[in-house]
C-alpha cells in the first residue's frame, strides 16, 4: 500500500473513532484514560492543533493493532522521516494515536529535539533543544489581553491557521509583582488546569525572576518535603493538579544606576541545568513524560483564542509550595553576549544573522558564563544559546538550541515585556 494512501485510510479511521460509543455510555470524547499518545484533530469554528490522548481498550482490537512489529516499524520510520514539518507533522501524532503498539513504536521512532531537531511531541517542549542548529521560533505579543504566543517557524505565515503553537503565556499584573502565567494553550490560563506548565514571578522593581516549573526536572533532587504539596494556603486542590511550583532557574538584570545608555545586562542562573552539560560529553537531564497524568488528557494547542471568550485564569497570588531544585553540580550561569558600539550607526549592535531587524532593549544573546577551570572551550563560551529581537510591531524571534528547552528560553524571553525603570 502507497505510504499516501496509508497515512489517509489512518486519518478516516481517526476520525471514525471520534463517532464511536463507548461501552457503558458516552463518547469518546469524555471521561477516557489519560495516556502518553497524541492526535492531531480541528475544532469547531476555528482551526487548532489538537492533541488528545485518549485510547479505548477496544481499539486495541482493531485490525491496524495485529500488524507485524517489522512492517509496523517500517511503516512509522517512512512517516517520520517524510513528515518533517508542521502541520504535516500530524500524521506522526495520528500513528501514535491509532493503538497502544502503534503508540509505543512511534515513541521508538521519534527522538528528541537534541537528538533530531524537531518538535512532535508537547513533552518535546520541555526536553533541551538541538546541539548544532537553534530551533528558529517567534513570539506574538497581543497587548489588549497582553498574552504572548510562542509560534514554531521562522516568522508568522501569511495563513496564521498554519501556524503551529507551542505555548502561551498571560502577564498578570500584582500590587508587588508580575507573574507570566504559560500554558499549553491560549485559552485556558488557570493553574488548575490539565494545560498549565509553569510560570515566571518578578520581584517589585522587575530586576529579579524566578521561573517555575509544574513538575521536576527529571533526575533532580528536591530540597523540600512532600508535606508542602498538599495544600494550597489551605484550599485542598484535586489531586490530578499538581500542587506544587518547582523553582529552575533565576534571572537577574543589572541596575542602571546612573542611567547610562546602553543594552540591559542579564544573568541567568539555571538550577536544573548543571555546568557539566556544556563540557565536552555532557548531558542534561531529560523529562520523557509529562509526570501528571492529566497533562496528557487534555492538551490541545491553538491557534487563535476565540472572539468573546474570556481565557480562564486562577487567582496565582495563592500559589501552591515551591521547591527549589538541585543539580549535581554547579548550576549553569548565562550572561547576555556584550554589544559592540557602532560609530557610523550610532548605536549597540549584534550579529543576529538576520533574525532581528528592529532596534530595540530587549534585543539580547544569551551566552554561557563560565571560567577556566571548568574547562569549557572557547568555542563553546561564544556559542549563543538563545537569542531574542525584534522584527516588527510585537513580533519577536526567539531561537533557542541545547541545553535550554522551549519552555525554559521562552520563559526567560517572557521576563524582556516587564516594565524595568531601574534597568534603563
Amino acid at each position: 500500500m502507497p505510504l499516501k494512501s496509508l497515512v489517509r485510510e489512518l486519518k478516516e479511521m481517526r476520525d471514525g473513532m471520534g463517532s464511536t460509543p463507548r461501552r457503558g455510555g458516552g463518547g469518546v470524547g469524555g471521561g477516557a484514560p489519560a495516556t502518553e499518545g497524541m492526535m492531531y484533530g480541528h475544532s469547531r469554528g476555528d482551526a487548532r492543533h489538537q492533541w488528545s490522548g485518549r485510547l479505548e481498550p477496544e481499539q486495541q482490537q482493531g485490525r491496524w493493532a495485529n500488524l507485524p512489529p517489522e512492517l509496523l516499524l517500517d511503516v512509522i520510520r517512512r512517516v517520520e522521516e517524510s513528515e518533517v514539518l508542521w502541520p504535516a507533522r500530524k500524521h506522526v501524532l495520528a500513528c501514535a494515536a491509532v493503538c497502544r503498539s502503534w503508540r509505543d513504536i512511534t515513541k521508538e521512532v521519534v527522538k528528541t529535539p537534541e537528538q533530531c531537531g524537531r518538535i512532535t511531541f508537547p513533552i518535546s517542549l520541555k526536553q533541551p533543544g538541538p546541539r548544532d542548529t537553534p530551533i528558529q521560533c517567534f513570539i506574538r505579543r497581543e497587548r489588549a489581553t497582553s498574552t504572548f504566543l510562542l509560534f514554531l517557524g521562522l516568522s508568522p505565515s501569511l495563513q496564521g491557521q498554519n501556524d503551529k503553537l507551542l505555548l502561551a503565556a498571560r502577564k498578570i499584573r500584582r500590587a508587588t509583582s508580575t507573574d507570566f502565567v504559560i500554558s499549553l494553550t491560549a485559552d485556558d490560563f488557570s493553574r488548575a488546569s490539565s494545560s498549565y506548565i509553569g510560570k515566571v514571578r518578578s520581584n517589585f522593581l522587575g530586576t529579579k525572576f524566578t521561573v517555575y516549573d509544574s513538575q521536576p526536572p527529571y533526575d533532580a533532587a528536591m530540597s523540600s518535603s512532600n508535606r508542602s504539596t498538599r495544600r494550597i494556603h489551605s484550599k485542598q486542590v484535586s489531586p490530578r493538579v499538581p500542587a506544587v511550583n518547582y523553582g529552575i532557574a533565576s534571572i537577574s538584570y543589572e541596575l542602571n544606576v546612573l542611567r547610562t545608555r546602553g543594552p540591559r545586562r542579564i544573568q541567568c542562573t539555571m538550577r536544573s541545568i548543571p555546568i557539566s552539560s556544556i563540557q565536552e560529553g555532557g548531558s542534561v537531564p531529560t523529562p520523557t513524560s509529562f509526570l501528571h497524568p492529566i497533562i496528557s488528557q487534555r492538551v490541545c494547542c491553538s491557534l487563535a483564542v476565540a472572539k468573546g471568550k474570556q481565557p480562564a485564569i486562577d487567582d496565582v497570588s495563592s500559589t501552591p509550595a515551591s521547591a527549589p531544585v538541585r543539580t549535581n553540580g554547579e548550576p549553569l550561569v548565562l550572561k547576555n553576549k556584550a554589544p559592540r558600539w557602532h560609530e557610523q550607526l550610532q548605536c549597540w549592535c549584534l550579529n543576529f544573522r538576520g533574525r532581528v531587524t528592529v532596534a530595540s532593549v530587549k534585543n539580547f544573546q544569551l551566552v554561557a558564563a563560565v571560567v577556566p577551570s571548568y574547562g569549557v572551550s572557547p568555542a563553546e563560551q561564544e556559542k549563543v544559546i538563545l537569542q531574542f529581537g525584534k522584527i516588527g510591531k510585537d513580533i519577536f524571534t526567539m531561537d533557542y538550541r541545547y541545553p535550554l528547552s522551549a519552555f525554559q528560553a521562552f520563559a526567560i524571553c517572557l521576563t524582556s515585556f516587564d516594565t524595568k525603570p531601574a534597568c534603563e
